[in-house]
């Protein structure tokens, strides 16, 4: 596998063959895929969607809520389809800072793979179509009913500059954080007494840690779906910690999403256990570490880590990210997706408008 002089060389050449990208609603209103001229792109923060009926988002630009009715979008057996472009975007701090080289492949990848582990411990609302492989920055799913809140799990109290993060309320003095009493012994980065399961509400302005109470009172979910989606993903949790030892990393925590299929199943949707969602730390790293922090050479633990935590260190108030900060910021995704599938990740050198062309084409042969 390609060492990090040669990723970054990779990614370099890369950013100076950029051309510039057309929005997902760009391409779809140019018409070049008839079948989905017309629709109205629900933006996000990590994907694009594509479904039919009513839906809604913030423009962060105008500062308004944009409301929308798309035709009907389903496959030839009557399903409800949502179709997902993802996109290179990343945000910290609730701030787009631009686009990542190869990020959108790369969480295709990952997704995918951790998808094939644990959809029979967590369901799916993705589909298999032909021409979407592995890599393929589009995806078709069922467009589930959604259970509108995000499933996050803490095996350690990762340092995180996020306001929603348990290290940020524990810093500040608090020990209750999602319904849960932390003892006042916690250290940055240390584990925690067991894994925590730490609900936050879901916005496309910012999002808040609740109790799971808090989401039963404000008719989120009720307590026999909390309880399912709970179980199954502490489950999920403990496949992935033991599959992750045998890469020589530490699943540190996680957070998944779900909806209701037309069968009345829960089912996770859109990224299971990404680089995005997730954090993953160095095994050895971190036990060297802790034997120098009980030793006292060390102050604090400082894991080597692969996720979204690294980028979030470059950002400065509402700044983009400049083309060094973005050429870092791929070298590591693409060390981290290297180290978790154990094989070379090698990109599709198409240009973005073709792959999700390409990928749109694909999707809309199973429309109906």
């Amino acid at each position: 596998m390609r060492n990090s002089n040669q990723l970054s060389q990779l990614v370099e050449s890369y950013v100076r063959s950029e051309e510039d990208m057309n929005l997902t609603q760009e391409i779809i209103d140019f018409g070049v895929v008839p079948r989905l001229k017309g629709y109205r792109v629900r933006p996000g923060k990590v994907s694009d969607s594509i479904f039919g009926g009513e839906g809604s988002y913030m423009d962060k630009a105008t500062g308004k809520l944009v409301e929308f009715e798309n035709p009907p979008l389903e496959n030839r057996c009557g399903i409800p389809l949502r179709i997902m472009v993802r996109t290179g975007r990343i945000s910290t701090h609730d701030v787009v800072r631009g686009d990542i080289p190869f990020k959108d492949q790369i969480l295709a990848v990952n997704h995918d793979y951790m998808r094939r582990m644990l959809q029979p411990v967590l369901g799916s609302s993705q589909l298999e179509v032909d021409g979407l492989g592995g890599n393929a920055v589009v995806i078709v799913a069922e467009n589930l009913k959604q259970i509108p809140f995000e499933n996050v799990l803490r095996a350690y109290m990762a340092k995180s500059s996020t306001s929603t993060s348990l290290y940020q309320y524990f810093i500040n003095g608090s020990r209750k954080f999602c319904g849960h009493s932390l003892p006042d012994n916690l250290v940055e980065n240390g584990r925690l007494p067991y894994v925590m399961d730490t609900p936050s509400t879901k916005s496309d302005e910012h999002d808040e840690s609740v109790s799971p109470e808090t989401l039963f009172r404000r008719g989120l979910c009720t307590k026999d779906q909390y309880a399912e989606i709970r179980s199954n993903s502490l489950f999920a949790f403990g496949m992935v910690s033991q599959f992750l030892r045998g890469r020589g990393l530490i699943a540190v925590d996680t957070k998944t999403e779900h909806g209701i299929n037309r069968d009345c199943e829960i089912v996770a949707q859109d990224e299971l256990w990404t680089l995005d969602s997730s954090r993953f730390w160095l095994a050895d790293d971190y036990e060297k570490q802790l034997k120098e922090l009980g030793n006292g050479e060390i102050e604090v633990l400082n894991p080597s880590s692969y996720s979204k935590e690294f980028a979030r260190g470059f950002s400065k108030g509402d700044e983009g990210y400049t083309d060094e900060q973005r050429v870092k910021i791929a070298v590591r995704y693409i060390e981290g997706i290297q180290h978790l599938i154990g094989a070379e990740f090698v990109p599709d050198m198409k240009s973005r408008n073709e792959r999700v062309i390409g990928g749109l084409e694909a999707a809309v042969r199973i429309v109906a």
